[in-house]
């Protein structure tokens, strides 16, 4: 039965999922006298085990535990269902912002808090840490161990990867092949626990959000055996033969592509072992609509990033958005459209003026262009006018295709590319600068877990388990612990202190959360750019280049009148404008300024 509970007071209709053995023709009502509880409507299925059942619940419906009948030529059986009173002021959570440090971590490479819990009887992957692709162990406990470690780097806010069991018989360790949606992973703890580190991460005022995944199941999936529907997922002609998507984005915003190119992009299966969700069928959109509320509500969750958000049905899927923020205004949801080109990331968010009329209503989207341009302006030094330094100019020149570009999120790597620190050859000054824009430039800032030492991939052509590394110190029998310090080198050192400066300054700094942005051309492939509003303002200087150079302060004067020094918040040292100041090498200021 699922959902496993509801709540009064939701906007959202409760429509149960049933699954039993021949339920065909069954009748559902509910006991006694509950007029403000009662079964409006009965959906069967294609499947004879499943019934749909939409329950209304009244305004002045109570919360508590109901029952109800389920009948079935004369014969009958119980089942009790909890409606919950809401927290006060659950509606009105609020989301994330560019006021936030967001931290991406995967559970099972971050900490083990827990090893008991490693292998259950229930779970099929055992721990291999020797496998870069087998699962290593890490759970919720772990994560909870360390989230002081995070509030003191500056993290204001969670993003764990899926939590929720993966039961393939291989890589089951990233959650994105989902085996039951409403469980989390016996592996990595259960229901119970990730509610408590969501408590326990508002406690130190840590937000968190949950990765959905309404786009693909996993081959586990209980319901693979037993589909509700013929069309409850995408299925090939014969079984044997998956149709994998072909992956280009492109074919759905493009007015001109053939019908059959869209259809291989969004009904082909994200993988073999990901069977690819239909979210063109009302039940299939109704069930992923209450699953992540019900997380939403239950675990108290401040917002969603949603994973391979284009590959669903785009109406299905604008409609899921739509719905989750008509329940929760505030909330904040950010997808990951994966693309090159700014007009196509453009186009899937929310407030967009598309000309096929289509709005996601999502109000963020993850900032691939920006962050494909900061690896690789950062990686050569280059006068060219679309290398080195230009590249991120000429990103960042483009914010007008967006409809709000200070909510996009940005990024210098994440769990499905290649490490930042490899793209720049583990240049400690590089990392360290690109640490910098990640603070400063607009947008909403994640931080990808251990960026914060510089991690390098074991092998980066390796693929995706070398760049997943575990995090030192999170095993009992590591020699390494970058938690305590214990082994660390003196470049990972510097990496962290950067970062940790940074964003623990960034929390307060409202230039850099709300502001406008004037940069300049880059010189010489040096680059300084302003973060301003009308009380505050802050300037930011790199240089990627291999020799020293000076500030022109007379080609800043625009953004400078009326200033007369700043503190460099890196260093806390006073720079007077105007005077003659030489930046290092591999280097970058952070400025703010005060007039006089």
């Amino acid at each position: 039965m699922e959902p496993p509970c509801w709540w009064v007071g939701m906007k959202t209709p409760l429509q149960l999922m049933l699954y039993g053995n021949d339920l065909k023709g069954a009748e559902v009502v509910a006991k006694g006298d509950h007029r403000e509880v009662h079964v409006s409507r009965i959906h069967q299925a294609d499947s004879p085990n499943y019934l749909f059942v939409d329950i209304e619940i009244g305004r002045n419906a109570l919360p508590g535990l109901y029952e109800f009948e389920v009948k079935r030529e004369g014969e009958t059986c119980s089942f009790s269902y909890s409606l919950q009173e809401r927290r006060p002021g659950s509606a009105e959570r609020t989301g994330f912002s560019a006021a936030n440090l967001i931290y991406l971590l995967f559970p099972d490479r971050f900490s083990n808090g827990k090893p008991e819990i490693d292998h259950t009887p229930d779970t099929i992957e055992k721990v291999n840490r020797k496998k870069p692709y087998a699962r290593h162990g890490g759970d919720l406990y772990g994560v909870m161990d360390h989230l002081d470690y995070l509030a003191s780097l500056g993290v204001t806010t969670l993003w764990l990867t899926p939590p929720q069991l993966d039961n393939e018989k291989k890589e089951s360790y990233h959650g994105y092949a989902c085996a039951d949606y409403y469980r989390i992973d016996l592996r990595l703890g259960d229901n119970d626990l990730y509610k408590e580190l969501v408590a326990e991460a508002h406690q130190r005022e840590l937000k968190v959000i949950m990765d959905a995944v309404p786009n693909h199941c996993g081959t586990a999936h209980w319901w693979i055996k037993d589909l509700p529907f013929k069309d409850w997922v995408h299925l090939p002609e014969k079984r044997d033969r998956i149709v994998r998507s072909n992956y280009r984005l492109a074919t759905i915003t493009d007015p001109n592509s053939a019908r059959i190119n869209r259809l291989h992009t969004v009904n082909g299966w994200f993988d073999k072992m990901m069977p690819d969700m239909a979210m063109e069928n009302p039940y299939v959109l109704r069930y992923f609509l209450q699953l992540y509320i019900w997380w939403i509500e239950w675990a108290d969750l401040d917002g969603l990033r949603v994973d391979t958000f284009p590959y669903n049905n785009k109406e299905g899927i604008a409609r899921w958005t739509r719905r989750i923020l008509e329940e929760y205004p505030h909330l904040t949801i950010v997808a990951e459209c994966w693309h090159s080109s700014p007009a196509i990331v453009a186009y899937w968010q929310g407030g967009f003026r598309n000309s096929d009329g289509y709005s996601s209503f999502l109000p963020s989207v993850m900032d691939f262009p920006l962050q494909e341009a900061l690896s690789e302006g950062l990686a050569v030094d280059s006068k060219e006018w679309m290398e080195g330094i230009n590249r991120i100019y000429e990103a960042l020149a483009l914010d007008f295709l967006y409809p709000d570009a200070k909510s996009l999120m940005i990024f210098l790597d994440n769990h499905d590319i290649g490490r930042f620190a490899d793209s720049v050859k583990g240049n400690t000054g590089k990392i360290k600068m690109g640490i910098t824009l990640l603070a400063t430039l607009r947008g909403i800032p994640q931080l990808y877990y251990g960026t914060e030492f510089g991690f390098r991939s074991g092998d980066p052509s390796a693929g995706h388990g070398e760049a997943r590394i575990d995090f030192p110190g999170g095993w009992k029998e590591d020699r390494k612990n970058l938690f305590t310090g214990k082994l660390i080198s003196k470049e990972e050192k510097e990496i962290y202190d950067h970062t940790r400066k940074l964003f623990t300054w960034r929390k307060t700094a409202k230039a850099i959360h709300t502001g406008n942005t004037t940069h300049f051309l880059p010189v010489e492939n040096t680059y300084g750019y302003f973060r301003y509003t009308d009380d505050e303002a802050v300037f930011v200087f790199l240089d990627p280049t291999r020799k020293e150079h000076r500030i022109d302060w007379h080609y800043f004067t625009e953004c400078l009148e009326g200033y007369t020094y700043g503190i460099n918040i890196l260093t806390d040292e006073k720079i007077e404008i105007g005077r003659e100041y030489k930046v290092p090498i591999h280097s970058s200021l952070v400025i703010e300024l005060y007039r006089g």
